[in-house]
């Protein structure tokens, strides 16, 4: 089975960091149980010095190169991803999409409404690219500027809404979705370090997330067992 990760930010990680995809790739090669691949047109993470996504300074250094494959950018949506998914999927021969996208679209691109279309268009070229791809889609978790601007609050909820019915609109036995919980608990304060992005702890809420629908919708794996206090 292949697994793609599709994100923006809180995905690709920056310079430094572990991110939840190496968390993710180490529950899986706990639990997983069969052959599996990690795949995906990417491997660095996001350098600040230099504005580019260029550095392979993971925290852990024995992660190894063919486990950092990703399709996920800093500043980069729904809006951006939709338009490549479909190469992603077919270079890299998908099974399984892992996504968590939203933020950044809400936030400086697109209304609820119009993201949502785009979550459309990704599924469709998705499925164009492998009719039986599988996709569990984590919704937006709410950053800090949630809690200051209710306009953008009411956004995040409203696009959260329209992928669970995207999600139940679109789901096909032959090309199945999963709707993932989002992390619970979540505290900004203590799960990101600048209240968006995550944190070790984030990380493994967040991969946790992604393992518990695995597990619970399709009995992929086991119960995440990472630290997540």
């Amino acid at each position: 089975m292949r697994f793609l990760f599709v994100g923006d930010s809180m995905t690709i990680g920056r310079s430094g960091d572990y991110t939840w995809r190496y968390r993710m790739w180490q529950h899986l090669n706990a639990t997983f149980g069969g052959p599996y691949k990690i795949v995906g047109p990417r491997t660095a993470l996001y350098d600040p010095s230099t504005d580019a996504p260029v550095s392979q300074e993971y925290a852990d250094p024995a992660f190894p190169p063919k486990a950092r494959a990703h399709l996920a950018g800093w500043g980069e949506g729904w809006c951006h991803m939709a338009p490549l998914i479909g190469d992603a999927v077919r270079a890299g021969r998908a099974d399984v999409l892992l996504v968590s996208l939203g933020l950044i679209d809400l936030g400086f691109y697109t209304d609820a409404e119009q993201t949502a279309g785009n979550v459309h268009a990704f599924l469709a070229a998705a499925r164009a690219a492998n009719p039986h791809i599988r996709a569990v889609l984590l919704p937006v978790i709410p950053n800090v500027r949630a809690e200051h601007e209710p306009a953008f609050a009411e956004q995040c909820a409203r696009f959260n809404e329209l992928l669970a019915k995207a999600v139940a609109d679109l789901d096909e036995p032959g090309s199945p979705l999963l709707l993932a919980s989002p992390p619970s608990p979540y505290d900004l304060h203590t799960d990101t370090y600048d209240g968006t992005h995550p944190s070790p702890a984030g990380e493994h809420r967040i991969a946790a997330a992604f393992a518990t629908a695995l597990h619970q919708g399709w009995g992929l794996g086991e119960p995440y067992e990472g630290d997540d206090r």
